[in-house]
């Protein structure tokens, strides 16, 4: 796990999610045929985040991109039947109805969900390209997707300052910068 999804952890955390990370959907050799990709490895899920009192779950992709030009809508308006890129989940369909799908059966399984949980997509971004953000609320309000633009992260971790003490770096870091 990378510094970046520790703190969209922390934040999922203070919103009442339990959380893990690099969670691995174990897809069956039938359903990776489904998806065309007979021989890829399990997909693994930045970060599961499960709300219980809400029977919810989101699966969210964390790209900080900070030293990058950062997330570009036009990658995430692409569609594959097939997957590929790096936003798999976004841009194929049928990829992420057969990994969701399994996701529901790994978690009734474990106890962890019921056949009523609902499962939604989510990706934190640290670094969006020039003035997309909009750009990407859109596509992602349109397409059913959860979108937390930098601004917004920021917004979130301005709020952990506030907090009591918590021996967690971004509750730590938050406070020491916004010190007043």
């Amino acid at each position: 796990m990378d510094n970046f999804e520790g703190i969209i952890r922390t934040l999922l955390e203070a919103d009442h999610f339990w959380v893990q990370s690099s969670f691995k959907v174990e897809l069956t050799l039938g359903e990776k045929r489904h998806i065309g990709k007979h021989s890829m490895p399990r997909p693994e899920l930045d970060l599961l985040a499960l709300n219980f009192e809400q029977n919810e779950v989101l699966v969210v992709e964390a790209k900080s991109f900070l030293d990058s030009p950062g997330v570009r809508v036009e990658d995430l308006e692409q569609e594959h039947d097939t997957p590929e890129g790096r936003y798999k989940l976004f841009t194929s369909e049928r990829y992420r109805k057969t990994v969701f799908k399994r996701l529901l059966l790994q978690l009734c399984g474990n106890g962890m969900a019921n056949a009523t949980t609902t499962i939604s997509l989510a990706l934190a971004a640290g670094n969006v390209y020039k003035g997309q953000t909009a750009a990407i609320q859109e596509l992602f309000l349109t397409k059913g997707f959860i979108f937390w633009s930098p601004e917004e992260i920021k917004e979130k971790v301005t709020a952990l300052a506030k907090r009591g003490y918590e021996n967690d770096p971004a509750i730590i870091t938050a406070k020491i910068l916004l010190r007043r």
